[in-house]
């Protein structure tokens, strides 16, 4: 299947930060290109104000001695600041090198040393101690410049600097050197390497450092806007930083290439009321976000009062039904159309306001497979959303046109790219928005990239029409002793849809005898559950082990294995005493599960479901985000599933 890359008519510049200057040259002070709230107050930045920040922001650096080619490390949630940073770098020839917010000092001095990062644009005091605890690591890293102020004033390391000060210092660089930038950004290539996107890490012990050109990064922007074009009034919210592949190639390339507004929420804390403010017109979730919002609005459901449970039960299966015929191209009969019409006033948009997707017009699943529980969910209000595939070394490889979305499919690939499905199952392609390789690993490199040929690890297949298909990891599909194949990702994302159930790890043993789960309850939903039952409880560990919780838990997957193969089902499981956690390397910042580590970690209890014992003694440690040690140990409940085969 071979089909080539599309272009936008307009030709705009083959770097992120040509794109910038085009935009900045094109709506100067008069169109915004950001906002970010801030006290409550969202303050709008213009393209004039991006493009100086990021010019004065570079020539700052030049001034400090920063070289081309070298490393810029960025750590912090979402800000104008950090695109700033991002293209600054490549303005001079440099290279990004994004990160989360939450890694420990360890995690954020891996990433340092293994990127070989020159210097270090972070977010606040936070960020500042934890590279100041691990600085005699940092060798390489000259300067830590912070954008944030607050408990940084009486700092004296002589390693630190403000980023107002490092903007000072650039405008004072652009007086003695009136056309360094412009020279820099005009020297610029879309071969030049742009950024490092370190890997999810859920199939090794550390993240991989992917490198990748602005060619590559724009092949999947370009790919993202011709299949769905973003308009100069669309509204974007990001719900990560660009430490995520996905908001490189949309929040960085498809804004620039689109001029749309990037809208940055106050905190984290505030991430959902501040998005339902804004009122997004195009919105990109990975899946973990869609079917906890989908599961939450479950969980709302059943502690509404009746009249509100009465519209669900009554307008939710109309809504179904007009998803069904959109799908299958049908034109719906007139009391459908008007029930429907009923629908959209009382229940519909409603639910979409509270969820900040009142004005979505393009919706996009990233990262995994929807469940097809969530998936149609958001259909039934009359959402358009599609599955997106794409890895970090890999870039986007496929969608779907709206009038062709299917839920158990990913779309078609982008023109220019070939599919080949491997006599194992492997999805493996070649197309522009394949990386370079791994940073300073060439046996890695070699591993997943031969002849131009991405191997993705992800196991999947072809349809007749050119439709790409996903099952699971290669690695984490299990051939169960019965014959059976269990994928366990499909049957985590259908148990996460559960309004009680948080997160769900799915696994066959040590034998493949047969499928277990290990399952972390929703503590604000089943709270709520256990209050209405007048339940007493203390903790999430004491809340978790309730039979009564058991029961309800256990009703959930009993509803799951009946869409099942009888010996794929899920036959025992256990409520887990506490949260997957990202600090603890349970789950990773995108929140997938670091199956490895898990079942390293809880061994003993897996060996204790398949020794058919009924409890299990569970100690753990546990890192804060300081990254101390501590213990948590509890006994936990195992439990089996009535009417398995």
């Amino acid at each position: 299947m071979t089909i080539g890359t599309g272009r936008l008519s307009q030709d705009v510049g083959d770097t992120w930060p040509k794109v910038l200057q085009h935009n900045y040259q094109q709506y100067g002070d008069r169109r915004t290109a950001m906002r970010h709230k801030r006290n409550g107050i969202w303050q709008p930045y213009t393209w004039q104000d991006y493009y100086i920040n990021v010019k004065h922001l570079a020539l700052g650096l030049l001034s400090l001695g920063f070289q081309r080619g070298e490393k810029l490390l960025i750590v912090g949630d979402n800000a104008p600041q950090w695109y700033y940073a991002e293209l600054a770098a490549q303005a001079i020839g440099g290279v990004s090198v994004g990160t989360y917010s939450d890694l420990t000092p360890g995690e954020i001095g891996y990433v340092a040393r293994s990127s070989e990062a020159a210097f270090a644009v972070v977010e606040d005091q936070e960020q500042v101690d934890k590279l100041l605890d691990i600085k005699a690591d940092l060798d390489r890293v000259g300067r830590i410049i912070y954008w944030d102020y607050k408990g940084l004033v009486r700092y004296d390391d002589p390693i630190l600097m403000g980023f107002n000060e490092l903007l000072h210092l650039g405008e004072e660089y652009g007086r003695e050197h009136p056309d360094a930038f412009e020279e820099n950004v005009r020297s610029g290539s879309g071969d030049d390497v742009c950024a490092i996107i370190y890997t999810s890490g859920t199939t090794g012990d550390s993240p991989k450092p992917a490198v990748h050109s602005h060619r590559s990064m724009r092949a999947s922007a370009d790919f993202c806007l011709n299949l769905d074009p973003w308009h100069e009034s669309d509204n974007i919210v990001p719900s990560l930083p660009p430490a995520w592949a996905f908001e490189q190639w949309m929040a960085i390339g498809c804004h620039l290439l689109s001029a749309a507004i990037l809208n940055f929420y106050e905190k984290p804390e505030t991430q959902q009321e501040d998005t339902r403010e804004i009122g997004p017109t195009v919105v990109f979730y990975g899946a973990r976000l869609w079917e906890n919002q989908a599961s939450e609005v479950q969980a709302r459901m059943l502690e509404a009062d009746a009249l509100k449970k009465a519209a669900f039960r009554v307008f939710m299966p109309a809504g179904r039904k007009m998803a069904e015929l959109r799908a299958r191209k049908q034109v719906p009969g007139i009391l459908l159309r008007a029930l429907h019409g009923l629908a959209n006033v009382v229940l519909f948009r409603p639910l979409k306001d509270s969820l900040g997707l009142s004005k979505a017009r393009v919706c996009y699943n990233t990262g995994a497979m929807l469940s097809p529980d969530a998936f149609k969910f958001y259909h039934t209000l009359n959402l358009p959303l599609k599955n997106l595939y794409g890895t970090t070394e890999g870039g986007l490889l496929t969608g779907a046109r709206n009038d062709d979305i299917r839920e158990e499919t990913l779309g078609r690939p982008m023109e220019g790219a070939e599919v080949k499905i491997t006599d194992q199952g492997e999805i493996t392609y070649r197309q522009p928005g394949v990386f370079l390789g791994y940073f300073n690993d060439p046996g890695k490199t070699a591993e997943v990239l031969m002849d131009g040929w991405f191997h993705s690890g992800d196991c999947g297949s072809v349809t007749a029409d050119g439709h790409l298909v996903l099952f699971d990891r290669l690695g984490d599909q299990v051939l169960l002793k019965s014959g059976d194949r269990l994928a366990p990702q499909l049957v985590e994302s259908r148990l996460r849809f559960s309004p009680h159930i948080k997160d769900a790890w799915v696994f066959a043993g040590p034998q493949s005898e047969y499928a277990s789960a290990i399952i972390v309850i929703d503590y604000v939903s089943v709270g709520r559950w256990a209050g209405e039952k007048r339940l007493a409880y203390r903790t999430f560990a004491e809340l978790s082990q309730k039979p009564e919780v058991y029961r309800l838990v256990r009703s959930h997957i009993e509803r799951i294995n009946r869409d099942l193969p009888v010996k794929a089902r899920v036959k025992r499981f256990v409520n887990l005493h506490k949260e997957f956690s990202p600090e603890e390397g349970e789950l990773t910042r995108t929140r997938k599960l670091r199956r490895g580590f898990l079942e390293e970690r809880y061994g003993n209890l897996i060996l204790a479901i398949y020794d058919n014992k009924d409890e299990a003694y569970v100690e753990v440690e546990v890192k804060n985000r300081a990254g101390q040690a501590v213990k948590a140990a509890t006994a936990v409940t195992i439990e089996s599933v009535g009417g398995v085969g």
